[in-house]
């Protein structure tokens, strides 16, 4: 069955727009308790947001949908995604709700649901939710209405576990580091992370005004940390999105890493500890450079498609701890239920500090592949695949690459524009045979 709300990460769109009004989330809010107090009782939901100025109005819908289905909130208040997941584990509540639209810009917003142990939900549990926002509602009695309260402390409680997974051994005293936390909800958290643990730290990013999120700052907008680094002469610099799961780096040169080159630095770590890493999962659009170097070091590689979740999914079905997609999402199942940007960021200087080397330095036998990225607009009923004489150039273009290199074609879930990807050895043999796909795709 097809789901009419729920997308690859929960319900986002445009405020102000279906689904993302106040009394659709209301809605969404008692259906969800429905289905939580067919196996409970009593249920008890933590409901976290970023910094969005209509967070307080989603916030004031969920709780409202929530009492009225008979389910208890507990309010957390501007937290980081993996916070909320965290938190919902270790309060044993029955279901956490973040607020957020992730890297998107302010006037978005979003609802995603974590399960009592932190993680994702399946695609069953949001077909029962989609079942039940279309049965009438029944509203609790007085005496069967949930109640509401804030936890205090949510931020110190999750500081101090993002804490505990760096190496007790260890300190970042010396290291100075720069911290952009796009204005979003790690602005109150992330620096003292890494301050706590005894770096020199400054931040940018870190002053929230409801409409700046992700604003030309963040991992979507590293260039702004890039010079920040260079102008504070930082050792590091670590770029968080609006819900502070994804992570970029830049080291002391204003040099930037993607999730690609980090996934493989932590693997090598693990490895270096002695521990046994049998594979690591990337996506379709991992660079080839790790895939091989991973290879090299007898660590098994496989693609999922794209999207942390389905990352996630790999992970369990293959009994792994650690996967990645390029743009920062980063798994270490190890160390968290989710992917976390600033467990993440400790995990690579852990790395860094353990064994006295950057992180080009660490980096030394990866040099990623130039990949060229086209995305070409579909016209109205253009049928992409049945276009015969794609098929034939794309493994013509294979054949050529000769195992240098891989050929990428696929639709985009949102809208119609077809995405061709080719990843060559060589910067202009890549171009180049992406422009060549291109111009097939657009003769039709």
């Amino acid at each position: 069955m097809s789901r009419t709300y729920f997308g690859t990460d929960g319900i986002r769109g445009t405020v102000g727009e279906a689904p993302i009004t106040p009394d659709f989330v209301l809605r969404l809010a008692h259906a969800v308790g429905r289905v939580l107090r067919r196996t409970e009782d009593r249920p008890t939901v933590l409901i976290g947001k970023d910094t969005r100025i209509s967070g307080y109005m989603l916030e004031s819908a969920l709780e409202s949908g929530f009492n009225s289905a008979g389910v208890d909130v507990v309010l957390l208040g501007p937290l980081p995604t993996p916070g909320v997941a965290y938190l919902t584990r270790a309060q044993r509540a029955s279901l956490g709700v973040v607020i957020s639209a992730s890297h998107n810009p302010f006037p978005d917003n979003g609802i995603k649901f974590f399960s009592a142990h932190g993680t994702k939900l399946p695609d069953q549990w949001e077909l029962d939710v989609e079942a039940a926002l279309k049965e009438p509602p029944q509203w609790a009695d007085s005496p069967s209405l949930g109640r509401a309260r804030r936890l205090d402390d949510a931020a110190g409680r999750y500081i101090e576990f993002c804490k505990s997974t760096f190496a007790h051994e260890l300190t970042l005293k010396g290291m100075k580091i720069a911290v952009d936390s796009a204005h979003g909800a790690a602005y109150h958290i992330a620096p003292k992370v890494f301050h706590e643990l005894g770096a020199e730290t400054f931040c940018i990013g870190c002053s929230p005004d409801g409409l700046n999120i992700n604003d030309n700052v963040g991992a979507t907008h590293p260039e702004a940390l890039v010079a920040a680094v260079h102008a504070n002469r930082a050792d590091f610099g670590i770029a968080l999105d609006g819900d502070a799961d994804r992570l970029q780096m830049v080291d002391a040169q204003g040099r930037l890493f993607n999730g690609d080159e980090l996934l493989y630095l932590i693997v090598m770590d693990r490895l270096a500890q002695g521990q046994r890493v049998p594979g690591a999962v990337g996506t379709l659009m991992t660079n080839m450079a790790v895939e091989v170097a991973l290879k090299r070091q007898d660590v098994q590689f496989v693609r999922a498609k794209v999207g942390d979740r389905y990352v996630l999914e790999e992970l369990e079905k293959r009994g792994w701890l650690l996967g990645g997609e390029g743009s920062g999402h980063l798994l270490c199942l190890d160390k968290h239920t989710t992917g976390d940007g600033l467990i993440s960021a400790l995990q690579v200087l852990n790395a860094c500090a353990r064994s006295g080397r950057t992180m080009a330095q660490l980096l030394e036998g990866v040099t990623l592949f130039p990949q060229t990225l086209i995305n070409v607009r579909l016209q109205p009923g253009q049928d992409w695949k049945k276009n015969a004489k794609l098929p034939v150039e794309t493994e013509k273009l294979e054949r050529e690459l000769a195992g240098n290199g891989r050929v990428l074609i696929r639709a985009s879930g949102t809208e119609p524009v077809l995405r061709v990807m080719v990843e060559a050895s060589d910067e202009q043999a890549a171009r180049q045979g992406a422009e060549r796909l291109a111009d097939v795709v657009r003769a039709g």
